[in-house]
């Protein structure tokens, strides 16, 4: 059984062999039908198997065309050319749902409010794999993101965003030339069409390799200074984040 809105599910991919089994799992036929789900995965010119996994789990694949140097925001934004839903949910390759049937259930009743455009919640490390140092980490973040979407400053982390499509076409989708800042870029356009909610009682999960090899410092920095150049210069600091598999 199916119900309207179909929502699409993007996912941009590179070299994902060793993770992406684990979160297209969770999209069983009867989550998918139930939810009216299609998944779109978008690979930004990856070697190992990672389009084959894609294929074997029944989703929709999107590839570079021609070689083009690609970042995440041009592997959303092809992703989302493709995407038939009237709602668009970008996930990390990582992503892991808390609860995956309330996650939908929560959305398609929060996307019944006409003034709502945008939605993010809660991310969190991998509850297996989760230290103090993690927790107190991604929930400082998630708290200040509730902040400032409480006094409407809609703001969310890359790894869920959840956008009505036709609003996301209006903005023109992801800067293509920012490969980091590009989801607080485009937070700050999507608030000038309307409301951005920040789903408390929703949470994801994503795998801690890069705070492990990085570190939370140095990641904040980087966080930091991206920002503030997207906003200032409308560029980011780095051209591309080095993949870690």
């Amino acid at each position: 059984m199916t119900s309207s809105p179909l929502i699409s599910i993007i996912i941009p991919t590179l070299e994902e062999e060793k993770i992406l089994p684990r979160m297209l799992a969770q999209f069983t036929n009867e989550v998918r039908l139930r939810y009216n789900l299609e998944l779109i995965v978008s690979d930004g010119g990856s070697t190992d198997r990672t389009i084959d996994i894609a294929k074997e789990h029944g989703t929709i694949v999107v590839t570079n065309p021609g070689g083009e140097k690609e970042n995440i925001s041009i592997g959303r934004n092809r992703g989302a050319q493709h995407a038939r839903g009237d709602i668009l949910i970008f996930l990390n390759a990582d992503v892991v749902f808390e609860k995956i049937e309330k996650f939908f259930s929560l959305v398609k009743e929060t996307f019944r409010d006409p003034q709502l455009v945008a939605a993010t919640c809660n991310v969190n490390i991998y509850p297996e794999e989760q230290l103090l140092r993690d927790w107190m980490f991604h929930n400082f973040f998630n708290a200040y993101f509730w902040l400032l979407n409480s006094i409407g400053m809609g703001m969310g982390r890359g790894e869920c965003h959840i956008i009505l499509r036709k609003v996301f076409q209006k903005t023109g989708g992801y800067d293509r030339k920012l490969a980091a800042g590009e989801d607080y870029d485009l937070f700050m356009r999507l608030r000038k069409f309307g409301k951005v909610k920040y789903l408390l009682s929703l949470t994801v999960f994503e795998s801690p390799r890069r705070f492990r090899k990085y570190g939370y410092i140095w990641i904040t920095i980087l966080w930091f200074l991206n920002a503030t150049s997207v906003l200032f210069f409308k560029r980011s600091v780095v051209d591309r984040w080095k993949p870690i598999r």
